[in-house]
């Protein structure tokens, strides 16, 4: 691996290329401190030592996660008179210590509440695989830093989908953790039940890493178990179906490829066991979390938001007392269901998006034309939120634009999810 200092510079010089993402990708650029930590970085290495498998590793970081000394705009104008935050949240410091080079803060969609990725504020990243579509959101900056090597790893959030939806847009790995797995302190909130931290990358082996370390274990070395070991479902029922015709292909050729390896495959129709419809069909958790977390700040600053964003919160405005608590139990009763639906088998197949990135254009005439095509980027997404899942989406073999295979496991089994991922990435990538 060439010096981390090298590295860092190939991808700030990235970042100000006038003809690239950069500035739409990145709402703060730390080049002093980042050079400070490549250079301390490789003088570890040249003594011989390191502090783990993210040392001098370049990391973005979301703008919803407090760094020390900046201030946390979750790239919302409502936000820019914050104080700046006087420590870091724990997933920062965790990186601090494991030696990883912080390049910057990433854009993201406004509060992390929409799925596409753009944002009227701080600009739209466009998509590496085509700059006139939909990065994806809501971490929309980290995907875009990774995809067009301005960082090696982005740290995202993901509460609907905020990771995996930009991974399958970009092309990119992106993995969200069981949710109780990774401490989300000094983040600002979209959802208190669901909101997770995960990692987006070009490997299973580099999200893996990411997620030691921002929970706290011990790094470990992948063994990819072989292909005769893993046991997993292919699901059934609303999550499959209305495929735009490129992810219909993608999802089935993968599949194909898939079981020719040995990968054992069986079928689980995800219909009885989808409490996640039942809920949105009252208003939706997230909703009802988001009007209690901005309904100070939207009385005197309303006219601020994203109208997509503002017309969301107002869902859970809507919503009565009695509607919130039938969510919430609606919500403690999918845990159980799909926990047990899910027993024997490693995950459950799906593709991660029903559709690929949508131009910016067409989502951008009117806020249903961006709802409509926003709810279709987070359908199957959110699925693994509202259960409480542990999931991964990893790029299919397209010829065209991207296309992810996401894969969701029952809670706290994320070792064996990202091991048996690595498997699938080789036979996907054979």
């Amino acid at each position: 691996m060439t010096s981390a200092r090298d590295r860092l510079e190939a991808a700030l010089q990235r970042i100000d290329d006038p003809s690239g993402e950069g500035s739409r990708t990145f709402i703060n650029v730390n080049t002093a401190s980042a050079r400070a930590m490549a250079d301390a970085s490789d003088a570890r290495r040249a003594q011989g030592q390191t502090l783990g498998p993210l040392d001098g590793r370049i990391i973005s970081i979301k703008d919803c996660i407090d760094v020390q000394g900046e201030r946390t705009q979750a790239a919302a104008k409502s936000m820019r008179d914050q104080p700046l935050a006087t420590e870091d949240a724990p997933v920062v410091a965790r990186l601090r210590r494991a030696g990883a080079v912080l390049i910057g803060r990433t854009n993201m969609s406004e509060f992390a509440f929409t799925g596409l990725g753009l944002n009227p504020h701080f600009g739209n990243p466009g998509n590496p695989a085509d700059r006139t579509r939909c990065p994806g959101g809501s971490s929309s900056g980290a995907a875009v830093s990774v995809g067009d090597g301005m960082a090696e790893i982005g740290l995202g959030t993901d509460t609907g989908g905020s990771v995996r939806t930009p991974a399958a847009f970009c092309g990119l790995v992106g993995y969200k953790p069981t949710k109780a797995r990774v401490p989300t302190d000094q983040v600002f909130p979209l959802s208190f039940a669901l909101d997770s931290i995960g990692p987006l990358a070009k490997s299973v082996a580099d999200c893996a890493a990411t997620d030691a370390v921002l929970a706290g274990i011990e790094p470990w070395h992948i063994e990819a178990p072989h292909p005769g070991s893993i046991r997993l479902a292919v699901a059934k029922g609303p999550t499959v179906a209305d495929l735009e015709p490129a992810v219909e292909a993608a999802f089935a050729a993968g599949l194909k490829k898939i079981a020719a390896a040995g990968v054992s495959l069986g079928d689980l129709d995800l219909t009885p066991i989808d409490h996640m419809r039942r809920a949105g069909a009252l208003g939706g958790l997230v909703p009802a979390e988001s009007h209690f977390i901005h309904r100070d700040r939207m009385k005197e600053r309303a006219d601020e938001y994203d109208p997509v964003v503002r017309a969301r919160i107002k869902i859970g405005a809507a919503m009565s007392g009695a509607d919130v608590i039938a969510v919430q139990r609606i919500y403690e009763d999918g845990l159980k269901a799909m926990d047990a639906a899910l027993q024997g088998f490693d995950g459950v197949l799906m593709p991660t998006t029903p559709i690929v990135a949508p131009k910016m254009a067409a989502v951008s005439v009117s806020v249903e034309a961006f709802l409509a095509e926003n709810a279709k980027a987070l359908r199957n997404t959110y699925l693994g939120n509202f259960h409480g899942l542990c999931a991964i989406s990893l790029p299919l073999p397209v010829s065209g634009l991207p296309v992810g295979l996401m894969i969701l496991a029952r809670a706290n089994t994320d070792k064996r999810l990202l091991a048996l991922s690595a498997t699938i990435e080789r036979i996907l990538r054979a």
